[in-house]
């Protein structure tokens, strides 16, 4: 891997009508909503399950592993953070258990919201619980999808392991290479 420094990409505020939204009932685990981040206008989307930590104990905002890990990746196949958003299935980080189908659905809907908003060409869900939960299919996976597009509500989108399951079991790592760089060079042939 090359030489690399993570570094913290700009939030997106979350919109404050959604600030205190109470529906899925993720509220009562004590984590902040957070949006996104990136740039709210990319042409790229990538869509994860769920925020990770964001601050240490003290408060102080920092670079987890799995954001250490796709930001190498992307780095290593030639993007650049205005060309990426993050964004969530889970506006807000589980802290203990929760009924995963039933909230999944609901915080579905402010996904559904954002990408009908954004309108990114090019969308690479992360990991097996953005698969399920974006395409709607609980039989999708990453391992029988990735390396193909697929036409998702009109967007074309691709898949690729979670950065957290990349960074766990090192042997994927050039696959998830490989899945970031389909997205990058199809980019390339769209501008």
């Amino acid at each position: 891997m090359s030489d690399f420094c993570a570094q913290i990409w700009p939030e997106e505020p979350t919109p404050e009508d959604l600030k205190s939204c109470r529906e899925c009932g993720l509220y009562k685990h004590g984590s902040r909503m957070v949006w996104g981040e990136g740039n709210p206008e990319a042409p790229i989307m990538l869509i994860l399950d769920n925020p990770g930590a964001r601050e240490d104990s003290e408060g102080n905002p920092y670079v987890c592993g799995t954001r250490q890990t796709l930001q190498r990746a992307v780095n290593d196949v030639g993007l650049q953070i205005p060309d990426l958003y993050v964004t969530f299935i889970l506006k807000r980080r589980p802290t203990r258990a929760y009924e995963k189908e039933r909230v999944r659905q609901i915080c579905m809907i402010h996904l559904d919201n954002q990408i009908e908003k954004m309108k990114p060409k090019l969308i690479l869900c992360l990991g097996n619980v953005a698969v399920k939960s974006f395409f709607k299919n609980s039989d999708a996976d990453v391992k029988t999808m990735r390396q193909t597009w697929h036409n998702v509500r009109g967007y074309e989108t691709s898949v690729a392991y979670h950065p957290l399951a990349v960074r766990r079991r090192p042997n994927l790592w050039n696959s998830f290479l490989s899945d970031l760089k389909l997205v990058a060079e199809r980019y390339e042939q769209l501008h």
